[in-house]
């Protein structure tokens, strides 16, 4: 499974990291100037926001959009109406790159999430100092204890937190490990199979305060109505959009009905 050999990858750079100790990194994302509000970004009355995201390649579908330019994606995105900008910083999958995270900030007035495979603190206060607003964690990836020690830590050095969820269970690792913005995955990671009610029931059993954010399968207006209906409060889009001629025409389109 490419999960396996992805988090194999994480492992190996982390057994390379440079001898640097939480300490030291926890303090120096705390005195960051402040991050810009994720969860509030996204949560709009009566109307369902995106998080649009820059993506060069995946495993899944090979090449999207090969050299794409972070500063000009963001800028698109943010004039196509994009709440927040997701980056995908995996290098050896996803033809990402660190660095990427700045770029895009610098280039617009949006929140960044920093999107890739994050298994503990120095992860998170690393995207803290590349100068990520928010950063993602993926529950199938983290024990249960893990995952609300992270999502704890993160709130300490300022740090928003997109919570992933891809099936009912971890829907409820996720809100009992204190998520406040719930990512719902329509994609089940073992089948493959997509299935959109996930977000309906995510909302039965998140809070009102829950920023719930719905993601893959989401490729026409028609689908971005239904996710209105299920009380998702935004949306996280990639993959069509970076395909699209203009990646913010094409995000401008698919919200124009939301």
């Amino acid at each position: 499974m490419i999960l396996d050999e992805i988090v194999a990858s994480k492992r190996a750079i982390h057994a390379a990291r440079e001898p640097v100790s939480l300490d030291e990194l926890t303090a120096r994302a705390a005195a960051m100037p402040p991050a810009r509000p994720f969860g509030a970004a996204l949560r709009v009355r009566d109307r369902v926001t995106a998080i649009a995201e820059f993506k060069r390649r995946s495993p899944s579908a090979g090449l999207i959009r090969p050299g794409a330019d972070p500063e000009e994606i963001a800028r698109q995105y943010e004039r196509g109406g994009a709440a927040a900008i997701s980056v995908l910083t995996d290098v050896q999958f996803f033809d990402g790159d660190p660095a990427h995270v700045d770029r895009a900030r610098q280039a617009c007035a949006l929140p960044i999430l920093r999107k890739d495979f994050l298994l503990d603190e120095r992860d998170l206060a690393e995207a803290r100092l590349l100068n990520a607003d928010a950063a993602l964690l993926i529950v199938r990836l983290l024990p249960a204890a893990t995952l609300a020690r992270l999502v704890a830590y993160a709130g300490t050095i300022g740090l928003g937190a997109l919570v992933e969820a891809h099936d009912d269970r971890e829907l409820e690792v996720a809100l009992e490990a204190g998520a406040r913005v719930l990512g719902v995955n329509h994609r089940d990671l073992d089948t493959l199979r997509i299935d959109l009610a996930l977000s309906a029931r995510a909302r039965a059993l998140a809070g009102p305060e829950v920023v719930l954010v719905a993601e893959s399968g989401l490729k026409t207006r028609d689908d971005v109505a239904r996710m209105r209906t299920h009380g998702v409060d935004a949306i996280l889009v990639g993959e069509t959009l970076m395909k699209a001629p203009s990646p913010g025409a094409a995000l401008l389109e698919l919200l124009t009905w939301s």
